[in-house]
């Protein structure tokens, strides 16, 4: 007899996540006979663990982690590689009243002693007390420990192994911080967001409640790390405070084989799972002619997509490949979030899909105004956005302009957020808690966007607008275009800007992996990418070629465009630069 997952339906009143703390959420979800299920690569399902197991193992972990002699907030650090562990030691830190820091488990493992420098950062700032690691992570973890003065760093086993104390634990207050989640470093060293288990409960009710208005016939699907707040929060966390199951795919597994997805949606007919869009990209690009009609989606009623900026061909294209698979597209669910709110802000209507804002893009460049393209007398190239919805209940939004003015609807500004979800604070990090957290609670997201109607759009990040001659230029406009070629691939460019060390200004520059060898398909490809953005943009712009799998991600898969500039910045002669860029102009005006 083979092994059997969890069932869907459970034999407990719904409760939508209406309580104090993350472990009364697992004591009331340990009544029932849901849980979680961990699948292989090749779809067996491999581990079991109902949330009656996972409460009592937690339990007696948090009494070997408090007989260690560690105090109430001490940090611990987990390696989140998607298995059963990861849960146990996450929920034996709310038990103990420790504090758990999720530690990326790199989904490339080549870059040994990049991966090393990046576990002992983390492991630095966050002063964590014990850390731990699956037993393929712990070389890395302890050589990245060494030094630190850690208590123990091991295994699970190595932890099992410890003695079991009768202990009492301390009560759980509102305010105690329930976790650490740093940053995925998209613009920066990553920073550790504080969250108390009073704003995780409110995020959790949101999402549940609101969001995607969640019942007890739901069912999760997820390959998203454990480390990110999308896979944490609303993959983890949500399942266990709403009482349903979850089916577990490795994030590895998933890069590998990205038909999994569909293939463990069809198997446990899951109802709730989320993706960034580039995951929804790579099932569409790995789907052979023919195949969708072997899946069935038709279970799948929210398929929610966030992390990144959304683009609606993505989506588009995603939900018309597999419509023989009974995917329906209004099963798309925007939303916007991030880890300093916990995760949840916004969400986009439930059943309808995904809705697009198209605004004249040069007048949004040179005015920071959405104004609609039809509305506009003179039109330039359109631009559309994804619409993120309104914001969670309690939660307030206001655009504001660089000297702080609040906007009316259509002016695009840093969007700022307060709500009960909001972070307490980056750990160990006055200053910049002061500069990102307001005294009287408004965050600055970093993020740029506008209203209409009350529906979030968001068009970037602040610090990466590229300002070029006095005008706002979005990089993912040079990017679209890049994509749009026959010889790139989505996800296969970026674009920041560098210093002219000539005169001060910035130069625009357009990296791009290609698989093209051909020289004279190369050098067309550059020139022709050189015209278009001078056509559509009105601007200059260095196109550099590089091969596959160069271009830098976060720790959560994300292109990471400040990565992209630093590595451009360290590997080239920026005055030498100038030069090669005018005889890339000068080939570019040959060919108009």
């Amino acid at each position: 007899m083979g092994i059997e997952s969890t069932p869907t339906l459970h034999n407990l009143p719904f409760r939508p996540a209406d309580f104090t703390s993350l472990a009364e959420a697992l004591d009331y979800a340990a009544q029932g006979d849901t849980g979680a299920n961990f699948y292989t690569g090749r779809g067996e399902l491999y581990e079991v663990l109902p949330y009656a197991k996972l409460r009592k193992e937690s339990i007696a972990l948090a009494r070997k982690l408090r007989g260690m002699g560690l105090q109430k907030g001490d940090r611990v650090a987990l390696v989140a590689e998607t298995t059963p562990h990861f849960l146990r030691f996450f929920f034996a830190c709310q038990y103990a009243g420790l504090v758990p820091v999720s530690l990326p488990a790199s989904v490339n493992l080549g870059g040994h002693t990049v991966y090393v420098t990046q576990l002992r950062g983390l492991l630095e700032c966050s002063q964590a007390a014990v850390a731990m690691a699956p037993t393929g992570y712990l070389p890395f973890l302890t050589e990245a420990g060494e030094g630190l003065g850690l208590k123990l760093i091991g295994d699970p086993e190595i932890f099992d192994a410890l003695p079991e104390p009768e202990i009492e634990f301390d009560p759980i207050q509102p305010e105690d911080i329930a976790y650490i989640q740093y940053t995925s470093g998209s613009t920066r060293f990553p920073r550790g967001v504080m969250i108390e288990q009073r704003a995780v409960m409110s995020n959790l009710a949101g999402i549940i409640r609101h969001g995607v208005k969640m019942g007890s016939g739901d069912r999760c699907c997820s390959w998203l790390p454990f480390y990110h707040d999308m896979g944490l929060v609303g993959l983890v966390l949500v399942p266990v405070a709403s009482q349903v199951s979850v089916d577990y795919l490795d994030t590895r597994e998933f890069a590998m084989r990205p038909r999994q997805w569909l293939n463990l949606m069809t198997k446990t007919k899951a109802t709730i799972s989320f993706g960034p869009p580039f995951g929804y990209e790579l099932c569409t690009r790995r789907l052979r002619p023919g195949e969708a009609s072997k899946y069935d989606l038709s279970n799948w009623r929210v398929a929610g997509v966030g992390a990144e900026m959304i683009r609606s061909e993505t989506l588009t294209r995603f939900a018309k490949a597999l419509e023989p698979a009974g995917f329906d597209a209004k099963a798309f669910l925007a939303c916007y979030g991030m880890a300093e709110c916990s995760l949840a802000i916004s969400f986009a209507p439930l059943f309808e899909g995904h809705s697009t804002d198209c605004v004249d893009g040069d007048h949004h460049s040179d005015h920071q105004e959405a104004l609609p393209i039809h509305l506009s007398e003179n039109p330039g190239r359109a631009r559309c956005f994804v619409e993120c919805g309104q914001p969670l209940p309690e939660y307030e939004v206001e655009i504001r302009n660089d000297d702080g003015k609040v906007l009316p609807d259509r002016q695009s500004g840093g969007i700022y957020v307060r709500g009960p979800s909001v972070m307490a604070g980056y750990f160990n990090a006055p200053e910049e808690t002061a500069a990102a957290l307001s005294d009287d609670g408004w965050l600055n997201t970093g993020d740029i966007g506008y209203r209409v109607d009350g529906s979030l759009i968001i068009t970037g990040r602040k610090k990466d607008l590229i300002i070029i001659n006095g005008r706002n230029i979005w990089p993912q406009d040079l990017e679209y275009l890049a994509e749009h070629q026959s010889e790139v691939r989505m996800g296969d460019a970026l674009a920041f800007s560098v210093p002219n060390p000539g005169d001060g200004e910035e130069i625009c520059i357009l990296v791009v992996q290609c698989r093209e060898t051909d020289p004279n398909k190369r050098a067309n490809l550059i020139t022709r990418l050189n015209k278009l953005v001078h056509l559509e943009l009105g601007i200059d712009v260095y196109v550099e070629l590089v091969p596959l799998h160069t271009l830098p991600r976060t720790s959560s898969g994300k292109l990471s465009r400040s990565k992209a500039r630093q590595n451009f910045i360290e590997s080239h002669d920026l005055t030498g630069l100038v030069t090669e860029m005018s005889d890339q102009l000068q080939l570019r005006r040959s060919a108009v």
